[in-house]
């Protein structure tokens, strides 16, 4: 079984996000080859393929073309890929986009049932935008919706397949007991969130 990837002029995370979504559709042992643009997106698909047990190796046929191959193993498919907190390293541009802080799992203050209903329905008028956001932080109570509440991660993960890099404070997620939990975006540390505030155009805080 062989596959190819071309993922020339995708910004980064997305060449994991698609190879993840290849190795978890193989069946039987084959070669997952990525077509990428730049040399950081051969080092967070080799991290990619190096943490699931595949055998790694990248070449670069032209000046900005290089190809990363991964040996996939049989029965990969039958279960999610881990992608760990190392496998996404995305430059941070001089300026930025737009950042959108998640602080907490509730919207505005008052009632917590009416909060919360607020903040799913904010996460999910995200993926809608003309424009979406370079970056979603969560921390405090924030990382909440990146672990365990269904519908926002299932909008997240919208937000991630069309480029948003989805942050989530490990201290917080070490906190609230919920690391094993993260079902979207990386785990980020304070250094991370700080450079991406600065260097963003704008940050919303809902």
């Amino acid at each position: 079984m062989e596959k190819i990837l071309d993922c020339m002029g995708m910004a980064c995370p997305l060449p994991v996000i698609h190879a993840k979504k290849a190795i978890e559709s193989f069946t039987e042992d084959g070669t997952l080859t990525v077509k990428v643009d730049n040399d950081t997106a051969v080092q967070n698909l080799t991290r990619l393929g190096e943490h699931n047990g595949f055998a790694v190796s990248s070449s670069q046929p032209g000046e900005k073309e290089y190809l990363v191959s991964m040996q996939v193993k049989a029965g990969a498919g039958k279960k999610p890929a881990e992608v760990p907190a190392d496998a996404i390293s995305c430059a941070v541009p001089e300026k930025g986009g737009k950042v959108v802080v998640l602080s907490g799992d509730t919207m505005g203050s008052g009632d917590e049932k009416l909060g919360k209903k607020l903040m799913k329905a904010f996460v999910f008028a995200l993926t809608s935008q003309d424009v979406l956001p370079e970056k979603v932080i969560c921390y405090n109570r924030g990382a909440f919706l990146t672990t365990e509440d269904p519908d926002t991660v299932k909008d997240l993960k919208s937000l991630a397949e069309a480029g948003t890099v989805i942050m989530t404070c490990g201290t917080c997620l070490d906190y609230y007991g919920l690391k094993e939990k993260l079902q979207v975006g990386i785990i980020s540390n304070m250094y991370d969130i700080a450079e991406a505030l600065m260097n963003a155009s704008s940050v919303i805080r809902p």
